[in-house]
């Protein structure tokens, strides 16, 4: 299991984090989300049938810009 955390540019609406929260929710290898509003953060739980970088394009494909990207490795 892979913690990401996903920083973005500054969201405008409660609308922007559903949509966010669902695109990744429905994506493969994607056990948990939280997209973080105040703080324009998004943390997801991912398991090996994924990577950080597949989340960066999943949120830049539905037009949200990702400033930085980190991930740590759980045991």
């Amino acid at each position: 299991m892979t913690k990401v955390i996903l920083e973005l540019d500054t969201l405008t609406c409660p609308s922007c984090m559903t949509k966010i929260e669902t695109a990744l929710k429905n994506h493969n290898g994607v056990e948990s989300v939280k997209v973080l509003f105040n703080a324009s953060k998004i943390k997801a739980q991912i398991n090996d049938e994924t990577s950080g970088d597949d989340l960066v394009k999943v949120v830049q494909g539905i037009g949200y810009e990702v400033k930085n990207m980190k991930t740590k490795a759980e045991a």
